[in-house]
């Protein structure tokens, strides 16, 4: 997924702030998912939720305003009720690492209980793990 930086994604110093990327890599994992066939939105309505339960992120080197950049996700884990997302956001320009990210995902229902992945889902996850 593409992301181009704008004035209101960067700080004080002229550089994308820290929680931005956070902000770039929740959307790329939902457009992830949605170019295999998933939606969030439905997954949702179904009672089927992902909060974010731990994310380790390294910021390698700055983005500034007007860079085009590419975030990108891959499975890198996958339990009964959980999955591991390894994401990296990249400079289009010079391909440099910018962000190395692995975000966990618990699977959770109503009340926020924990409960497996359903299964079709769980197998495309599966299927996808690098």
């Amino acid at each position: 997924m593409d992301v181009r930086i704008y004035y209101e994604d960067t700080d004080a110093g002229g550089v994308v702030y820290h929680s931005r990327y956070i902000n770039f890599l929740e959307r790329a994992r939902t457009e992830f998912l949605r170019q295999h066939g998933q939606s969030v939105a439905a997954l949702h309505d179904q009672g089927v939720i992902f909060p974010v339960v731990g994310i380790d992120v390294k910021f390698r080197s700055p983005a500034r305003l007007d860079d085009l950049l590419e975030v990108t996700t891959r499975i890198a884990q996958v339990k009964n009720r959980s999955f591991v997302a390894h994401q990296q956001v990249k400079r289009k320009a010079d391909d440099k690492l910018l962000v190395d990210a692995h975000v966990a995902l618990a699977c959770v229902g109503e009340g926020m209980k924990a409960r497996s992945i359903p299964q079709e889902l769980r197998e495309l996850l599966v299927s996808l793990l690098v």
